[in-house]
């Protein structure tokens, strides 16, 4: 077993090449970001807009930032809390963010309203590519991968790329990012437990399907291992490149600690390598759940 240290992009982004006369810039800021909305979405999911400087803005899609959260009452959030990113946009310099409120960090995040401030740090980590030569791409999320996935959207559509999202949840109302990847002008097929459509067996189907109407030249995931399992299944037999987001606890969100190290399969060989700096995203064969 090995700890692969072949992704540096980060710092890369940040240093400008030795001939260069241009102006220093920095990739990644840490700041206070003005609270513009703070909104339920469903009974689950909670939207964040906040004011921000360029380069946060400039974050792009499968990226993400570290937010340091607000003390709920008689609780202490220590660390700062990932957060992948919903939504960027340079022009009106906001980012957003999707979040669900599951322990003391985002407690503390569902107390803030507009005015208020957030300590953002970002945007961190390696986002999805997008090949120009995609005519159309299948986007697969569950759970917070819904939220992972949103920016694919826009970014697919600038790329002039066709994308149909298989969207999964346990029932219809707990779905988001619909509207915003329909409105970008993608198919949006809705598949959930309740309605018994969710399983990996009915997911393959639609994905064969696709794949046989020429809708499929890659494959971009999130949220569930079950149906990355089924991703790397199809993308062996149909010889066809995918990406993963991978999901995983972070303590420093820079490569430091060490503390969000998974196991990946590259070539054969299982490596270590950091999600908060080689990633978020990965090649989705070498991706192991």
């Amino acid at each position: 077993m090995s700890l692969d240290h072949s992704s540096h992009q980060v710092q890369a982004a940040a240093t400008p090449p030795a001939s260069s006369h241009a102006p220093w810039k920095p990739s990644i800021v840490a700041e206070l970001a003005q609270v513009v909305a703070n909104t339920a979405v469903n009974a689950e999911y909670r939207h964040l807009v906040v004011d921000c400087s360029e380069v946060a803005a400039s974050a792009q899609a499968g990226q993400f930032f570290q937010l340091l959260c607000p003390h709920p009452a008689g609780e202490q959030p220590f660390l700062r809390r990932p957060m992948s990113l919903y939504g960027a946009d340079p022009v009106t310099r906001q980012v957003e963010f999707l979040y669900k409120v599951t322990g003391a960090g985002t407690r503390g995040l569902d107390l803030i309203k507009p005015g208020d401030h957030v300590d953002i740090m970002g945007p961190l980590g390696t986002g999805f590519t997008l090949d120009p030569k995609w005519r159309h791409i299948v986007a697969i999320g569950r759970g917070a991968g819904l939220a992972t996935l949103a920016p694919l959207a826009k970014a697919a559509k600038a790329n002039g790329t066709r994308v149909t999202a298989i969207f999964s949840a346990r029932r219809p109302e707990l779905l988001v990012s619909v509207d915003l990847f329909k409105n970008h002008g993608a198919d949006v097929v809705p598949v959930t437990d309740a309605e018994q459509t969710s399983g990996p067996g009915n997911v393959e189907r639609i994905l064969r399907g696709l794949i046989a109407e020429g809708k499929c030249d890659a494959f971009f995931t999130c949220g569930s291992s079950r149906l990355m399992r089924v991703q790397q299944r199809l993308a062996i037999e149909f010889g066809l490149p995918g990406q993963v987001a991978m999901e995983q606890q972070m303590a420093c969100g820079i490569g430091l600690c060490y503390c969000c190290v998974r196991d990946f399969n590259v070539g054969g060989e299982i490596v270590n390598r950091r999600v908060c700096w080689d990633g978020p995203v990965f090649d989705l064969l070498e991706a192991l759940p």
